[in-house]
């Protein structure tokens, strides 16, 4: 199950809706986590973005709802013009959105909405000898940026989405082993699942991601992976 909405749009294609938000996170004075609105946006354009490619969806316009005040704004899109740009999307992708400006709040709130298209005929791959991997490290808060070479760069799970047969799934706040569950369509206990990464810790804004894929293709998803590759083992039983 993916966190998109698919949304039929004409003969040939349908919408691919994925969406995000943060709060506390900012550079107000009662923010939970004080970083600059460049990397609170870039974030959470990371999230949406990677839920709507894991769905096959080709982003086309971004939707920004900022609550952090009017100079926030262009950093704010700065940052999801840097996403744009390590994934190598069309620089003409949309940005668009709204500002509260008529009150102020005590905290940064930041909702991020990605529309994206697919065909109509798109039908998910079919793993059927598959096997598991987190690729990148689940972190959330200030660990995204005190081990930020934990976080896997975009621009790998771009590759993923082109260059090999393979089932993604962007892992956020509820964890890997949840995110699994969603992937697979079962749920699973803790004690059938080893890998040498938290199965249960927050992943925040997608710094990782859990790949499905033929075990003929070991060799190439860890050459595209490099470090980030964390095998993931589910018993048989």
């Amino acid at each position: 199950m993916r966190d998109v909405q698919i949304v039929p749009w004409n003969q040939e294609d349908v919408l691919v809706i994925s969406a995000d938000n943060s709060g506390g996170i900012g550079q107000k004075e009662e923010d939970h986590v004080s970083v600059p609105y460049d990397i609170v946006s870039y974030f959470s354009f990371r999230v949406a973005v990677m839920e709507c490619m894991a769905a096959g969806g080709i982003p086309f316009s971004v939707i920004l709802q900022n609550f952090c005040g009017d100079d926030a704004w262009n950093p704010l899109v700065a940052g999801i013009h840097k996403g744009v740009q390590e994934l190598g999307l069309d620089a003409e992708l949309g940005i668009t959105g709204s500002t509260e400006s008529n009150f102020s709040f005590h905290q940064s709130a930041v909702g991020l909405t990605i529309l994206g298209k697919r065909r109509a005929d798109f039908k998910e791959t079919t793993i059927v000898n598959g096997r598991i991997a987190v690729i990148g490290s689940p972190l959330v808060g200030e660990e995204v940026m005190l081990q930020e070479e934990k976080v896997v760069p975009l621009v790998v799970f771009s590759h993923f989405t082109k260059e090999i047969k393979c089932r993604l799934q962007p892992v956020g706040s509820k964890g890997v082993l949840y995110e699994l569950g969603q992937l697979k369509g079962k749920f699973f206990q803790e004690e059938e699942v080893s890998s040498s990464v938290n199965l249960l810790k927050s992943s925040g804004p997608a710094t990782c991601f859990i790949v499905e894929y033929e075990k003929e293709a070991e060799s190439e998803i860890k050459r595209l992976a490099g470090g980030y590759f964390h095998e993931v083992l589910i018993s048989s039983r």
